[in-house]
């Protein structure tokens, strides 16, 4: 028996641009004839600012959120949520699209292309989380930007949002069954283990068989410093938590040129990587913790860093290895996407009457004295509302066949006929 909904994709011509893909490790594929856009990433500053806003806006919610963190440590990736939500945005319409807008400060226009650029700008340093030896990062730093959508294969997917996915996201696309949890599941850890060189090893999200949709967003990182610490010099060093506690841990050491500001209640270095990339250390002042430190502050921080003289510095720096997991629907709520969490028509755009059902992160890093290894992944998932039942049956009118017009009060044949060949 044939799968009305198979009949209706078909039909929409939807995923018929995609090729079918094999667990667990499904092969990439795109919009069929939808080539990556080149882009001109200086003709984008004004969006990577907005970008920028953005995703300090994202990383101060994650962090007042803290997820599962223990010990009050946080680590979360607000570049991969950030990305996450422009391809989800990419969908959106009306309220929804209006909100998303509002609240995340995203670019007019050409959103999806400012998008394209700094993916672009990121993957000058793309290379294969597979291939680092994390106990000696390199020293051309590995900055490694995954984009996956897995969508049921049973269910319409818009053309249109798999062609701007391709043209500006490079979004791999794995039609799959959500209802066979042996063959996807694997399939979206697969990806996950892929492109986060292992580090995290299963989507973050808890598996629903009834989803259809799940947007995924990956970063690697991996970078020696650009004046690795000393191993001789670390030693153990005092540390106040923010209990009060005063504790001993592995403590690194160095005396370097840095990029220096302070203001109001913080203080700020950045220790740059060998190549393209810094580690920006916000301290706050005695007696204030990190929570002080809002989007509007970390916003002016970046900008005294960016005009910050580099100054003689010594800096002690303990090693730290930490890892935290997010419920991102509570971020999404305490950012104020109210909508956004409930709408079942705004993303039709994606797939009729879709809704969000879950939204995750995973987030580690290790810092250490060689330099850094980090990994994420945000999980955006959905489903269809209202998705019709299978049919009893199924007939085709594949042979020749009679037919009648009725008149329905009476059951008078009108018309008779039969169809030998439809031609």
């Amino acid at each position: 028996m044939k799968d009305h909904r198979v009949a209706k994709i078909v039909a929409a011509g939807t995923i018929a641009v995609l090729t079918a893909c094999a667990p667990p490790v499904p092969g990439l594929v795109k919009a069929d004839g939808v080539e990556r856009v080149p882009v001109d990433r200086a003709a984008y500053a004004a969006e990577f600012q907005a970008f920028r806003a953005s995703a300090l806006t994202l990383g101060a919610a994650l962090l007042a959120d803290g997820g599962d963190g223990a010990e009050g440590n946080v680590v979360s990736s607000p570049g991969s949520l950030l990305i996450a939500l422009a391809m989800l945005r990419a969908g959106a319409s009306g309220e929804t699209a209006v909100e998303m807008d509002q609240v995340l400060g995203l670019p007019d226009g050409n959103r999806d292309e400012a998008m394209n650029a700094l993916l672009e700008s990121l993957a000058v340093y793309d290379g294969d989380p597979g291939s680092v030896d994390e106990k000696d990062p390199p020293r051309k730093p590995v900055m490694h930007a995954a984009n996956g959508l897995f969508v049921d294969k049973d269910v319409p997917t818009g053309r249109n949002y798999l062609e701007t996915l391709a043209r500006h996201y490079g979004t791999g696309v794995y039609p799959v069954d959500f209802r066979d949890e042996a063959a996807t599941r694997p399939a979206l850890d697969a990806w996950v283990g892929r492109n986060t060189g292992g580090r995290i090893k299963k989507a973050p999200a808890e598996y629903d068989r009834d989803n259809t949709f799940s947007l995924l967003n990956a970063l690697y990182f991996a970078a020696a410093w650009q004046s690795p610490f000393d191993p001789n010099d670390t030693s153990d060093g005092p540390f106040t938590t923010s209990g009060g506690e005063e504790i001993s841990v592995p403590t690194m050491y160095n005396s370097l040129q840095l990029a220096y500001a302070e203001g109001p209640g913080w203080r700020a270095v950045e220790l740059p990587y060998a190549e393209g990339f810094a580690m920006r250390l916000v301290l706050p002042g005695p007696g204030v913790g990190p929570e002080s430190l809002t989007a509007a502050k970390l916003a002016a921080i970046a900008a005294a860093l960016d005009k910050a003289p580099e100054v003689s510095t010594v800096i002690s720096l303990p090693k730290w290895d930490h890892k935290t997991t997010f419920d991102l629907r509570k971020v999404f709520e305490a950012l104020g996407l109210a909508r956004t969490l409930v709408t079942t028509q705004d993303f039709d755009a994606i797939q009729p009457k879709l809704t969000l059902t879950q939204a995750a992160q995973a987030a580690n890093i290790t810092v250490a004295e060689k330099g850094t290894v980090a990994a994420a992944v945000t999980q955006i998932n959905g489903a269809v509302t209202g998705v019709p039942p299978l049919p009893d049956q199924t007939i085709d009118f594949d042979r020749p066949f009679l037919y009648q017009v009725v008149h329905t009060e009476t059951g008078l044949p009108v018309f008779m006929g039969k169809v030998a060949d439809p031609r």
